[in-house]
């Protein structure tokens, strides 16, 4: 008897080692990047600009180049490519990072980090032809975050964050009120969690969405005075998708409200992750209802 459990016990041992090591050799599942809808809506925007793909940019020959005609000729953009990526993110570095451009035919523009710690925004408004070289700001962190956009010839904003230390980080917005040939910087949020989006819907009203780290509910600031303060919203969540919708997507305008997503965030799971949440707002941003639940467009 005494053999015959010691034989048992010498399989268990060995059983157990080569299970080690074949959850040693089983390797480590990477999560890839999340894109919010919004996002893809920007990249959409962005990378094909129009359905004739008339404007684009390439970045051959490490160099930035842009077409108004459909690639028959190319115009320099001059940036040096490595500025483009420069910063705690850097993207594939085979196409420029999502939100940090604007080609269209009114305007083309490009948002960099100089080593040195200046934030440039380098515009043309003739197709490429003439540049203007903007400080942003004359000195900030390594950036991580960054996104440009105007909503009209002369107002537009650009958004930052940075100095990235586990999951808290700076996060600072500056606007134009001049077409982008100066900028200045508004009221802080005093929020340091990570950053995830934000914008404008018009010239007075913005918003800030943070937490895109193992999120359980969304944060989003908005201002109603151009940035001049930042308050926190209130999201009214049904108590069923309490940790499930837990990152609010830029709102935009829909006749007299504005009207918003909140998704499921990278690891959200709720029928598969493919709904988002719906959200009312009456009172320019300040309070959220919820509306229904909406299939999700992302690609990713």
């Amino acid at each position: 008897m005494e053999k015959f459990v010691i034989g048992i016990a010498a399989v268990m041992l060995v059983c157990l080692i080569a299970g080690m090591f074949v959850y040693q050799e089983i390797p480590k599942a990477t999560v890839p990047p999340f894109v919010s809808e919004s996002e893809q809506l920007q990249k959409q925007q962005q990378d094909s600009r129009y359905a004739d793909e008339t404007i684009d940019y390439s970045l051959q020959n490490d160099e930035l180049s842009i077409t108004y005609n459909k690639g028959k000729d190319w115009i320099g953009v001059p940036v040096e490519k490595e500025e483009l990526f420069a910063g705690d993110y850097s993207g594939n570095q085979e196409e420029l990072i999502r939100q940090s451009y604007i080609l269209t035919k009114e305007r083309a523009a490009f948002l960099y980090w100089k080593g040195s710690g200046e934030v440039t925004l380098s515009i043309s408004r003739d197709n490429g032809q003439t540049w203007q070289h903007v400080t942003v700001t004359q000195q900030y962190p390594s950036i991580r975050f960054r996104k440009v956009a105007f909503l009209n010839d002369r107002f537009g904003y650009v958004i930052l964050s940075g100095d990235r230390t586990m999951s808290q980080e700076m996060s600072n917005v500056y606007l134009t009120n001049d077409g982008g040939k100066s900028w200045g910087e508004t009221g802080s949020s005093n929020v340091t969690r990570l950053i995830s989006d934000g914008g404008f819907v018009d010239e007075n009203t913005g918003f800030l969405s943070f937490g895109i780290i193992n999120p359980e509910e969304p944060q989003l600031y908005t201002t109603q005075d151009a940035g001049a303060t930042w308050n926190e919203s209130r999201i009214e969540i049904p108590a069923e998708y309490h940790k499930i919708f837990a990152i609010a997507e830029m709102p935009v305008k829909e006749g007299d409200n504005l009207m918003m997503l909140v998704n499921q965030g990278p690891n959200g799971d709720y029928k598969g992750g493919k709904v988002k949440g719906k959200f009312r707002s009456k009172d320019q941003g300040l309070t959220w209802e919820f509306v229904a639940e909406v299939e999700s467009n992302d690609t990713e």
